[in-house]
């Protein structure tokens, strides 16, 4: 048996108000003037958040458009942007969701590896490590802040940059950063944690280390969002936790089938993660029975609209573009199905379950 050597987050530092502590944290990891670039979700452009971010020298804050899930040529373009301005710069910082940590993360490798990012979606494709990177959620639930890998949308595929030199070599989880998410919002990104337990716990992967991370995670989101008090402070300080935990069961396992299929939904329709990953769950009783009765109770208790009809009209060659993304990710089925798994999931029967969505 091979078991994996997991690559995790160098430092972490959590509490509310700890992201009052990034100017140290930063500090003996700038380098001869050079800048830290500081990649921000622009749902914070004119807010409160920015003049607390701790700008030195020729620092720059780059404001980044998460209205869609992160492309290739968003990152080739923003990493080239920072290299013509400043040539070398001391690090990265990704504030926001799952989204604006992923550009970062992928920014800050490209600014060290040659070609477009496009040529390092798949597994461990990446050789060289990038500059110094931060990662600061501002949302809770994709576990990207912990995770080896970078969602990117490319020119034929939308896969992540997966490689030991992908995750953050320091996080900062300040549950303070989440208290104005919009409901929905906070939602669709903390299912996204739930589905990554379902997922997990009851995939073929399952080992102890996995499973310890999964069950407390699982614990947690019962706790936020089967509770009368949902948005409360406490509840951010669980579901940042949650989200952590969360990302780490996946990290020595693998999600399954809510994720291969709407990875397919995100790559022709541009769904937004969390929110395809909460449309597909609504239909696979078949793969996770226990798992969607409770999701569809969190999402009656918590007043939530699931978008429904979004394959309606798609022509045939729509859903074989679906497919084939979904299809292309092959351990996430393996971990769902076992081996075996492509006598189980046909392009037919994967076809009739997009039709449902």
């Amino acid at each position: 048996m091979q078991f994996r050597n997991l690559k995790m987050v160098d430092y972490v530092v959590y509490g509310r108000g700890c992201f009052h502590q990034l100017d140290a944290i930063l500090a003996p990891n700038r380098k001869n003037q050079a800048p830290m670039i500081f990649l921000v979700d622009h749902f914070f452009e004119g807010k409160p958040l920015i003049s607390k971010i701790p700008l030195r020298g020729e620092d720059k804050i780059i404001f980044v458009d998460v209205t869609h899930e992160p492309k290739t040529k968003q990152v080739d373009a923003l990493a080239q942007d920072i290299k013509d301005e400043f040539g070398t710069i001391s690090g990265v910082v990704g504030i926001g969701g799952g989204s604006a940590m992923d550009l970062a993360k992928a920014v800050s490798l490209m600014m060290n590896n040659p070609g477009s990012s496009a040529d390092y979606q798949g597994w461990d494709l990446v050789k060289v490590p990038g500059v110094y990177k931060v990662g600061i959620p501002t949302l809770s639930g994709t576990g990207a802040e912990v995770s080896r890998t970078t969602v990117l949308t490319g020119p034929e595929r939308k896969l992540g940059m997966n490689s030991d030199f992908t995750p953050f070599d320091q996080i900062v989880l300040d549950p303070e950063l989440t208290k104005d998410a919009p409901a929905n919002q906070r939602f669709y990104t903390g299912m996204d944690c739930y589905i990554h337990c379902i997922e997990s716990l009851e995939g073929t992967f399952l080992n102890e280390f996995s499973k310890s991370f999964g069950e407390k995670a699982l614990e947690l989101c019962r706790e936020v969002f089967l509770s009368n008090e949902p948005w409360s402070d406490t509840s951010d300080d669980k579901l940042m936790m949650a989200s952590y935990a969360g990302g780490m069961s996946i990290a020595y396992s693998q999600v399954g089938v809510a994720h291969a299929v709407s990875y397919g939904l995100s790559y022709l329709l541009g769904t937004k993660h969390g929110v395809g990953n909460c449309i597909v769950m609504n239909h696979i009783e078949e793969y996770y029975p226990a798992g969607v009765a409770e999701f569809k109770k969190m999402v009656a208790h918590n007043n939530i609209d699931i978008p429904a009809g979004i394959c309606k009209g798609l022509t045939d060659a729509q859903f074989d573009t679906m497919i084939n993304v979904s299809l292309g990710m092959k351990p996430l089925w393996e971990n769902a199905l076992g081996k075996d798994w492509q006598q189980i999931m046909t392009r037919e029967k994967l076809r009739a379950l997009y039709e449902k969505l």
